[in-house]
């Protein structure tokens, strides 16, 4: 993989509607992210590889289900009112997962309603931006995908530091010392 790519973060944006998806997609792309959107929480499950209805995944195999293990999410931006499932059900279904829970989540409304705000903030979501989404909004999504890469990374660090700390106790010059 180039360095090009390694760096370049990943976000999935969630919106009902046409007109913001556009928007976000050109904000984010202008920003240098990878843009995946799709149009309800239950795609972005899907994409994400937690189809909450196994019944349809089983009937019909997902090509989001397979690019699931391929294609790396960095962040999460949906928009709050949705038909069916809203981003708050989205962002709780998210923050249950065990292997999505670290993603950080964007939330993103045209309405100011504090409850709401506090209320996802509350869940786990790392912002709530009022539509629409301007640029200035985007630059402090930075420091969340900086914090999610840290954790990627001593994740994949923790297990080598914990095989290289049994090496080194197996071979301690106090355990291969001549008795005398």
């Amino acid at each position: 993989m180039s360095m090009a790519a390694r760096t370049q973060f990943h976000v999935l944006a969630v919106d009902d509607s046409l007109i913001d998806r556009m928007l976000i997609e050109r904000l984010l792309k202008t920003s240098s992210f990878h843009v995946t959107v799709v149009d309800s929480g239950s795609k972005a499950l899907e994409f994400l590889g937690l189809n909450e209805n196994k019944k349809i995944r089983a009937e019909t195999p997902s090509a989001a289900s397979e690019t699931h293990q391929v294609v790396e999410v960095n962040l999460i931006m949906t928009d709050y009112c949705m038909p069916g499932m809203t981003g708050y059900d989205l962002l709780r279904k998210i923050k249950e997962s065990k292997s999505l829970k670290d993603i950080p989540v964007v939330i993103m409304s045209s309405e100011n309603v504090p409850s709401r705000i506090n209320r996802c903030l509350e869940e786990g979501a790392e912002e709530f931006f009022l539509k629409p989404v301007q640029q200035a909004d985007l630059n402090k999504l930075k420091p969340h995908l900086m914090k999610g890469r840290v954790k990627e990374e001593e994740q994949v660090i923790e297990p080598i530091n914990n095989k290289r700390k049994g090496m080194e106790e197996s071979h301690s010059p106090e355990k291969t010392r001549a008795k005398i």
